[in-house]
């Protein structure tokens, strides 16, 4: 393959705003009338830089090698174009989107299915390891677009349960993590079993021989597009990160919000689905919540938005997506429950506290393999994102107190309390009960000495490392493969 041919865009033009044509209108002809309606209700009134460049090439049906250190708007590059090929008619797979962990796929099928939302007939699925195999390949039925990890994909190839015959355009969204990861020989597998004239677009933040030797082995005469990194600033943030159990993330987010007890907190999650439950579980916890993504009808995020605003609300959960538009001053915490899917989500995410001269808190929680993405979000933002533990039950039952203690004494100086001292003082002397025995039982009554959270302390590392793998793949949820083990090998053995 000749060597890609580079857009003639001036990327940096792009991005300075310098009359380039990064407006939705620019591209609106060439698409679906429902395709913009949706996107505009997203917020997308003008393009990303990748966007600008990818989409055009991709609606034309070329192949490109697509590099973004920031990644930002990636997903809409490469999903807008596809659903503008998608036959609502033909009930069959249609596209292949790989993704290097599930938390990815989750977020990219939301997304594609946000900009899907006016297109009836189109079926978008993630699949991915540690979800039931027999729930997906019903899913699968039906099913024009999916969304997956490289090996759940070739489990549905083993098992005949995908039909590649009318497959017309492959993604490899992230390559350079998915070659990270150690899935090269999975990727090549998938894309040599794919049949007849399809497209192929590749995005990666960087280009190692690998994966240009995988664009020369499956790609025809691709366009390159780069985007260069806009500057960015980290406001006013203390930025720290926690390991934590997948499984655990509840509990780590109610110990933080039980120790630090912000004013307000935003709290993102990647998928609908985990805002919907990380709100009811923090509401059983007592707290108040809101969560805000795609799937709420425009009133019912104009009600969650304004009891945030108004304080009503202090804590509010919510999707990249859906936190566009979010202004609020007065942010004291921000929680990355899922690692964003782009580093300048992260950029995004947490501006939205430390603003007008205040400083505020950053938290992310990081499971298994994820610390490797801490690194490139550290060199991407030219930060440093401090390790930290959790803070101990102890230290939350004593902020607990703290903070009622100080309202107590508050309250003390500000109003008249002789009537109470008096009635307290013929029932300490009618009980014979001692005067701090009884506020100590009265302040646990208030704020009591909380079970399930406590047990948090427990899973940083009882073995002295973080975690027990296992030898499996927690981004994949399946174990890694020798070289004997391979999808081929197991294919030819039956």
């Amino acid at each position: 393959m000749p060597e890609p041919e580079e857009t003639k865009t001036d990327t940096e033009a792009v991005q300075e705003g310098s009359g380039a044509p990064d407006s939705l209108s620019t591209i609106e002809p060439l698409l679906d009338s429902r395709i913009v309606r949706a996107v505009r209700e997203m917020g997308f009134e003008k393009l990303t830089p990748i966007q600008v460049q990818a989409i055009p090439y991709l609606l034309e049906g070329e192949d490109i090698i697509g590099q973004a250190q920031t990644g930002t708007g990636k997903t809409a590059a490469f999903a807008i174009p596809a659903l503008q090929k998608i036959d609502p008619e033909l009930k069959s797979l249609q596209s292949i989107i790989l993704c290097p962990t599930r938390e990815l796929a989750m977020q990219a099928a939301d997304e594609i299915r946000s900009i899907a939302k006016y297109m009836h007939g189109i079926k978008v699925l993630p699949v991915y390891g540690g979800q039931e195999i027999r729930k997906q390949i019903t899913g699968l039925r039906g099913t024009q677009i999916i969304v997956g990890t490289p090996g759940r994909v070739m489990d549905h190839m083993r098992r005949h349960t995908i039909k590649l015959d009318h497959v017309n355009m492959v993604v490899l969204d992230e390559a350079d993590e998915m070659l990270d990861m150690g899935f090269r020989e999975d990727m090549e597998l998938i894309l040599g079993e794919i049949p007849g004239e399809h497209q192929t677009a590749l995005f990666s933040a960087t280009m190692p021989k690998p994966i240009l030797d995988i664009a020369d082995k499956f790609q025809k005469n691709a366009r390159l597009v780069r985007v260069a990194s806009k500057e960015l600033t980290i406001p006013l943030v203390s930025q720290r990160y926690y390991k934590v159990k997948s499984q655990d993330k509840d509990a780590a987010c109610i110990r933080l919000l039980e120790y630090y007890q912000p004013k307000l907190c935003l709290i993102f999650c990647n998928t609908k689905l985990k805002v919907d439950e990380l709100a009811e579980v923090l509401k059983k916890a007592g707290f108040q919540v809101e969560g805000l993504h795609g799937d709420m009808s425009q009133h019912l995020r104009d009600v969650a938005m304004g009891r945030f605003r108004n304080g009503s609300t202090n804590i509010l959960i919510a999707t990249d997506v859906a936190a566009r538009g979010i202004d609020v001053d007065d942010v004291e915490v921000v929680i990355n429950y899922d690692l964003p899917q782009d580093n300048e989500y992260y950029v995004h995410r947490i501006g939205r506290t430390g603003r007008a001269g205040k400083t505020g808190r950053s938290f992310t929680f990081v499971s298994g393999k994820e610390i490797f993405r801490i690194r490139q979000i550290e060199r991407f933002c030219k930060t440093t994102i401090e390790e930290k533990k959790l803070p101990g039950a102890s230290k939350v039952l004593k902020a607990k107190a703290d903070k009622y203690l100080n309202r107590a004494w508050e309250f003390h100086e500000h109003e008249d309390i002789e009537l109470m001292k008096s009635y307290l003082q013929r029932k300490l002397d009618a009980e014979e009960c001692d005067i701090l025995d009884l506020a100590a039982a009265m302040l646990k009554m208030e704020i009591g000495d909380r079970g399930p959270e406590i047990a948090v302390d427990d899973y940083v590392s009882r073995s002295g490392r973080f975690g027990d793998r296992r030898g499996r793949d927690e981004r994949d949820g399946r174990r890694r493969r020798g070289r004997d083990d391979s999808w081929e090998g197991r294919r030819r053995g039956g």
